[in-house]
């Protein structure tokens, strides 16, 4: 009779999460780079214009960088003090900055010299923005609770509003109207201005006694909704409904620090102080999908052509995470769009029908054809054995066991072949004889599983035949006393578990019948 070889059980697992499209989606920002920064990365920006690149605040500097090599390209760092809210202008040419000094100062790019310098803020300088519509034009908030539009040419202010009466530390200027600007405060009001009456037109929370610090807020695109993130509470605005709030949500557990749009606006990124990165679906509010980093997230970003994310932590580390764009996403997309409209083919008689597509191989061989009647002679090669199995044919059972005990070697093999050894009788011989060096991956192998459901109760049986095999020789090897006393303690660790669990199965029970009572 030939061998038959071990049959390994296959134990059922839980079924796997399936991911949907969406989580799938931004799972491709993969493979993230980690970049040290000496302090706080306190605000990253991306440039509106390709090829996308990000200014990153910290410390007494701003940097910029390139996305597709995540090297530096420029360092601007004449500042006195901290610099805060490095921002690149559309075009890609000017950045601007504040301080804590409450200077505000405007930078050509590549010369990184200084063009502008706007000193009236009489402290640090949290907010420095250009207007998407009005180029020119220069958005800063302070903590000396002021708000200043200021017109570049002139190097004057435009309008100052004093409404808040807290430190103003996130602001924006309407990218569907270049007169209106939106600021949060911590005095826990979000407030809408329009700077053709240079007063407050709009202003939304802070009627609560507990109200929180705004910490930052967002206008849709439209510029008829805004968000706002106090303490880890999102909440959406409804402007044109005078600043009712639409609603509130929260899934972060500490403050929200970031609020992010991607390319379309159609997905809001958030970022926190416990480490977490949510995305939300916009038309529904719901998380989409998580992203964890190592520490505190104070700042986000992603590109316009959404193909980076950078986000800022508080150690001072810098994590930018790449997503490989589909070949359809790519820059020449018009290009194409007109190769696929049939322009070229109908000019040239219909003679190429594939222009510009690519030919993708099948991976599926063909199956060789032959004639009906023709005798095709196919050769079987003879299943070869595994190490294991050759071993056990061989009546060596001690070898075999030590061939599943390797760690590449999954435990449902191991404990297989262990089932195999017992119905052989020979798992006494295999354990037998064994010195420090040979009856260590033993006790490995049963201190590791020996609290797995699908391995539990073999492993205690494998225990017992160790345990009485080799209790005279203990105290001979600190090694394998220290593995005895590992497994010792797992093994009482869990029956106190499995204690807890029938106090909690019963305490369940006691309430199931009593609602059912109730019901009844």
């Amino acid at each position: 009779m030939d061998y038959q070889p071990v049959v390994v059980q296959r134990h059922a697992r839980p079924a796997a999460a399936k991911h949907s499209p969406e989580s799938r989606y931004w799972r491709q920002f993969k493979h993230p780079v980690f970049i040290k920064e000496y302090a706080p990365v306190t605000s990253i920006q991306f440039s509106p214009s390709k090829p996308h690149r990000y200014a990153v605040t910290a410390a007494t500097r701003v940097q910029i960088y390139a996305p597709r090599t995540q090297k530096v390209t420029k360092t601007i760092s004449r500042f006195k003090d901290v610099a805060r809210s490095g921002t690149i202008r559309s075009d890609g040419k000017l950045v601007v900055a504040g301080d804590d000094t409450g200077l505000v100062q405007v930078f050509d790019i590549n010369s990184r010299a200084i063009l502008r310098t706007l000193d009236s803020h009489k402290q640090p300088v949290h907010v420095t923005k250009f207007s998407a519509l009005a180029p020119t034009q220069v958005l800063s908030c302070s903590d000396d609770t002021t708000v200043k539009l200021w017109d570049v040419p002139s190097q004057a202010e435009v309008v100052t509003f004093h409404a808040h009466t807290d430190y103003v530390r996130s602001g924006e200027v309407s990218t569907s109207n270049p007169h209106l600007i939106l600021t949060g405060s911590y005095d826990a009001t979000m407030r809408l201005f329009d700077t053709r009456t240079s007063q407050c037109e709009m202003i939304m929370g802070g009627d609560t006694s507990n109200a929180v610090p705004v910490e930052q807020v967002k206008m849709f695109p439209s510029g008829t909704m805004a968000l706002s993130a106090a303490g880890p509470i999102l909440r959406l605005w409804d402007l044109v409904a005078g600043g009712r709030c639409l609603r509130a949500f929260s899934n972060h557990q500490k403050t929200i620090t970031s609020l992010a749009f991607d390319g379309s606006a159609g997905r809001l990124l958030t970022g926190s102080l416990d480490h977490m990165v949510k995305v939300y679906d916009v038309s529904s509010y719901k998380v989409v999908h998580t992203m964890r980093y190592p520490a505190p997230v104070l700042c986000l970003a992603i590109s316009p052509d959404e193909t980076h994310i950078a986000a800022g932590m508080s150690d001072g580390t810098l994590s930018v995470r790449r997503r490989q764009p589909k070949a359809s996403e790519g820059a020449d997309q018009p290009f194409a769009a007109a190769l696929k409209s049939g322009a070229f083919e109908t000019f040239l008689g219909g003679t190429l029908p594939a222009i510009g597509q690519g030919r993708t191989k099948s991976k599926i061989k063909p199956k060789p054809t032959g004639d009906v009647d023709e005798l095709r002679i196919e050769s079987r090669r003879e299943r070869r054995l595994k190490e294991y199995d050759r071993l056990l044919k061989g009546f060596k059972y001690s070898a075999a066991l030590d061939s599943v005990l390797r760690k590449n070697v999954p435990p449902a093999t191991t404990f297989s072949l262990i089932q195999e050894l017992i119905h052989r009788d020979g798992l006494r011989s295999a354990l037998g004889g064994r010195d420090d060096v040979l009856l260590e991956p033993v006790l490995r192998i049963l201190v590791k599983h020996v609290t797995d459901p699908r391995f539990g109760e073999m492993v205690c049986d494998v225990s017992n035949l160790v345990i009485e095999m080799y209790t005279p020789v203990l105290g001979q090897s600190p090694l394998i006393d220290s593995l005895f006393m590992r497994l010792r303690k797992k093994v009482l660790a869990e029956i106190r578990f499995q204690k807890e669990l029938v106090k909690t199965k019963g305490a369940l029970e006691m309430i199931f019948a009593s609602a059912t009572l109730t019901a009844a």
